[in-house]
């Protein structure tokens, strides 16, 4: 069995909902999932999972929020060469470019993106929802 955490930060609820989705499709395949805020997790953990899907909205100039996520990303970025990963988000303006700024981040770094990232604008509806479940599968 697979061993996944779900680490994400949202200040609206919607990045939240997200994170939920992703946890649901992970386990309907049967994986242990741990479902963790960004101050719950640290890169000491990494090696405690098979994977580990990131989930941050976009904030300020598109970019990741930067109290408590980006420093814990940060920690991690060193560590992800190799590490099977997933990327989700939600935003409120713009187009989607700190997703884009981070996957490629994340590939800069060595990281194996099991998917394409998920983006939402505000809350999830329908076809994101569906989108965070089949992320959550590609994590087992």
């Amino acid at each position: 069995m697979s061993k996944v955490a779900v680490v994400y930060w949202s200040g609206t609820g919607n990045t939240e909902a997200m994170a939920e989705k992703v946890a649901e499709g992970a386990k309907s395949l049967a994986a242990e999932v741990d479902l963790l805020t960004a101050d719950q997790f640290s890169a000491s953990m990494l090696d405690d999972y098979a994977s580990v899907a990131f989930g941050c909205p976009s904030m300020g100039a598109e970019e990741l929020e930067e109290s408590e996520f980006a420093p814990m990303f940060d920690a991690c970025r060193p560590m992800l060469q190799g590490r099977k990963i997933a990327l989700f988000g939600s935003y409120g303006w713009g187009d989607g470019e700190w997703m884009r700024t981070w996957e490629e981040d994340c590939k800069e770094a060595g990281a194996v993106l099991l998917c394409e990232p998920v983006i939402c604008n505000e809350s999830p509806d329908e076809e994101a929802a569906q989108a965070c479940l089949e992320l959550g599968k590609a994590l087992v």
